[in-house]
């Protein structure tokens, strides 16, 4: 059960539900961590991951802490527009997309609300949108150092986790801004994919398979 003040981050997981049309969402502190979150919960270790050769750095970061291997796939241009997929897994990059009803099943899509080009802007914060219950029950514990949405005085421990929980404070100011996607009718808006130019990471050998 949730309670006290995780209240309010539940809150906004539920609104961005609504607005995304996703089943389940698990807000954390940053997009970085809920794609280290996802790909940790696939089992990506050994695996190969591909990914655009344009794109933020932690992506592949997130990649190699997970366990998987990078491949980079090349780039036209030099920008990156919208979401993409992890092939060889079912995780997104959904950093440059958040639109209603955007969410694709059978995914985990990684949301970023950090830094002044997002959509949401709420200085930090990310989250992952899934439709499996089993995945959601997990990431829930995994971004709260194993924690329940409880005191940990009164909570039972099950699993380990990592800190990187979304602070009650950023979702209060999610709840306010998300109203903005909505019309006067309470319909929901639709938001233009954003596109950034991004560095090849593909030239850095820090990221290459080994």
């Amino acid at each position: 059960m949730v309670q006290g003040v995780h209240r309010i981050t539940a809150a906004f997981e539920s609104e961005l539900c609504r607005y995304t049309g996703a089943p389940y969402c698990v807000c954390v502190d940053n997009q970085s961590n809920a794609l280290f979150l996802a790909l940790k919960y696939e089992g990506i270790e050994g695996k190969e991951i591909t990914i655009p050769a344009r794109t933020y750095p932690s992506v592949p970061c997130e990649i190699i802490f997970a366990g998987g291997r990078v491949r980079f796939a090349p780039v036209e241009g030099k920008t990156l527009k919208g979401a993409y997929p992890l092939l060889g897994s079912r995780t997104w990059d959904c950093a440059l997309r958040f639109t209603a009803g955007m969410y694709l099943s059978g995914t985990f899509m990684c949301l970023s609300f950090t830094g002044p080009y997002k959509h949401l802007k709420l200085s930090k914060g990310g989250a992952i949108l899934t439709d499996e219950k089993a995945a959601y029950e997990w990431f829930k514990r995994a971004r709260f150092s194993g924690r329940g949405e409880c005191s940990y005085h009164d909570d039972t421990f099950t699993q380990l986790g990592w800190n990187f929980y979304m602070l009650p404070e950023i979702a209060a100011r999610g709840l306010l801004l998300i109203m903005q996607y909505y019309d006067r009718e309470g319909k929901p808006k639709q938001n233009d994919d954003l596109e950034i130019e991004y560095p090849d990471l593909s030239k850095f050998a820090v990221y290459q398979l080994k």
